[in-house]
């Protein structure tokens, strides 16, 4: 791979060579590797087929669990964030000790790897908030809940410039990774002020279908708003809002 230099840049194929763009800038690659039916049938790329199985069940969970949870990624993710998620839920797939090698999935591994995943690295929640919480899930209530003690706004978050309002969201997602399907719940606070006042405990709960083995995702971020006339409009779309899943509840482990 070459990166183009120059004042024209090319975006397509000269005969063996690809041009291409990307968020690295413009980049060139020649046509080449190994055959397909090759790597699908000789046994010396077994090792690369084991791999490309596993790399492709990491990201199908990757995929279906974004999906659970889309709704709070449309507002705090990065351009970024599927490549990253697909890289940890790799090492999730090769923590699988039940599986052979090739057949590893993420269902079988640690799962809780991936607590403390960050959505947004524009906005990371532990570098955005200063406030300590705690985060828990009750399988058998189907209760997931994030509890914030007291807090100064101004003096907790590291707000963006612009930002005059806040609100804080959490969610918790139920995956079936078999049967590619999920519950999901979310609860937010009102639009908080960031200033010097001092604002009371807020309890973030979000409630799933009681009992079950599937795993629980409970994710937790801060949205800045700014207002204008009396109306709240989110911040640059969100390029600085937090979003981390905090904790994992693998009853299946």
């Amino acid at each position: 791979m070459a990166r183009q230099k120059g004042v024209i840049k090319l975006k397509g194929k000269i005969g063996d060579l690809s041009f291409y763009k990307t968020k690295d800038g413009y980049l060139a690659r020649e046509k080449g590797g190994v055959d397909k039916a090759r790597i699908q049938n000789d046994p010396a790329f077994q090792r690369t087929r084991e791999n490309g199985s596993e790399f492709g069940r990491a990201g199908k969970a990757g995929r279906l669990l974004r999906t659970s949870v889309r709704p709070l990624l449309l507002k705090a993710a990065d351009s970024r964030v599927t490549s990253r998620m697909t890289r940890e839920l790799v090492k999730v797939v090769k923590s699988d000790t039940s599986n052979a090698r090739g057949e590893r999935t993420a269902v079988d591994g640690d799962i809780e790897l991936l607590r403390g995943f960050e959505f947004n690295q524009n906005g990371k929640l532990n570098a955005t908030m200063y406030a300590p919480y705690t985060a828990a899930i009750d399988r058998a209530t189907g209760e997931a809940t994030v509890n914030i003690p007291d807090f100064i706004p101004q003096n907790t978050f590291a707000a963006p410039g612009g930002a005059t309002h806040m609100r804080l969201v959490a969610a918790a997602s139920k995956v079936d990774f078999a049967e590619e399907t999920f519950n999901l719940d979310t609860d937010e606070s009102s639009e908080i002020v960031i200033g010097p006042q001092t604002e009371a405990a807020i309890t973030l709960t979000a409630t799933l279908p009681a009992g079950g083995q599937e795993p629980i995702f409970l994710l937790f971020g801060v949205e800045f708003l700014q207002e204008v006339n009396g109306t709240m409009y989110p911040l640059k779309n969100g390029a600085f809002n937090s979003l981390a899943l905090v904790e994992i509840e693998n009853d299946a482990k």
